[in-house]
């Protein structure tokens, strides 16, 4: 059972380090580079990464800290030393999830049902973008609270 927490240990560290990557680079590079672009061209590219970001690949990694992170919890019940690290990883994770399910999805859809393109990027924009700030944020100190849950492998 060991063999099995350490490698879930492993892949949560793996994967929530993947997603608060991905959340950087949008908060980063991508938002700050489409806001140089007209409306249109804006929204339509919005709405072509929520199309394109809803891929196998994608859900292996945004979903896979949740199992991960409790396979590797229950593994290290009831005192393994790395337990906190791991509990508060897992939590802070979810915490990007339940931002992710009420804020930003909703606002991606809003954004896809929306016309005309200028009140879609004014009712998306400002508030995606700080949410997801929040989001980048929220899974950086999970993945750093994983580090030292992983030093004691």
């Amino acid at each position: 059972m060991e063999t099995v927490g350490q490698a879930a240990l492993v892949g949560q560290l793996a994967t929530t380090g993947l997603m608060a990557g991905i959340y950087l680079a949008f908060s980063i590079a991508v938002m700050p580079g489409l806001t140089r672009n007209d409306d249109r061209t804006y929204v339509a590219a919005m709405r072509g990464m929520n199309v394109a970001i809803m891929n196998g690949w994608f859900f292996v990694v945004f979903l896979g800290p949740l199992p991960l992170g409790i396979l590797a919890v229950v593994t290290r019940l009831p005192d393994h030393d790395a337990l906190w690290w791991t509990v508060l990883g897992l939590l802070l994770y979810v915490g990007t999830l339940v931002v992710t399910g009420v804020v930003n999805v909703p606002l991606n859809n809003r954004l896809d049902n929306t016309e005309p393109v200028e009140e879609a990027r004014a009712l998306f924009e400002t508030r995606w973008v700080r949410w997801n700030a929040v989001r980048t944020i929220g899974c950086t100190l999970s993945f750093l609270a994983l580090i030292p849950a992983t030093a004691q492998l």
